[in-house]
């Protein structure tokens, strides 16, 4: 695993997702197009969370010291239990770019990492480094579609009673 590669690829993932969300507005941001969807504002503050209590923090615990716990997290349950979508919405987007820049700088000073350093995952089994920094990479790429999903959503939502038919399948 090349680390230069890894450290475009979270830079490209973090200016894709600002782009993407750097017209969105308050209400649009705190709108759910279901009940039990994500808003926009759910899904900044779960990557800034992710990027603190998870990404970043599991990767340094890896190659550090494989064999240590990993301190619980709750990626679903802070939703609520954080109460995100109480959040400021341009604070939100703040903290998210702040944690990747810190993330960003961490990795920058890694010296030759042990991607094969393996952590015991008391549900998934053994974890290497390089799976968890590959699956960060992804976790961008996932959430850049969950966020896509909901900007159409909401287009669609705020156009009615006009239709999006001509543009294709989703």
């Amino acid at each position: 695993m090349d680390l230069t590669e890894c450290i475009a690829q979270l830079t490209v993932g973090a200016a894709t997702l600002q782009q993407l969300l750097s017209r969105v507005q308050p209400d649009q941001a705190a709108w759910r197009p279901r009940p039990k969807v994500w808003s926009l504002l759910e899904v900044v503050n779960h990557l800034a969370d992710e990027e603190r209590d998870d990404f970043r923090r599991r990767v340094a615990l890896t190659l550090e010291s494989p064999s240590r716990d990993w301190p619980p997290i709750d990626p679903e349950g802070w939703v609520s239990a954080r109460d995100y979508a109480s959040r400021d919405w341009h604070g939100s987007l703040e903290d998210f770019a702040t944690e990747r820049e810190r993330s960003l700088e961490w990795l920058a000073n890694l010296q030759a990492p042990d991607w094969d350093a393996t952590h015991e995952h008391p549900r998934l089994g053994p974890m290497r480094a390089g799976d968890v920094m590959l699956s960060w990479i992804a976790h961008d790429l996932l959430h850049t579609r969950q966020i896509l999903r909901l900007q159409f959503d909401w287009q669609v939502h705020k156009g009615a009673p006009y239709l999006v038919d001509y543009a294709g399948g989703w």
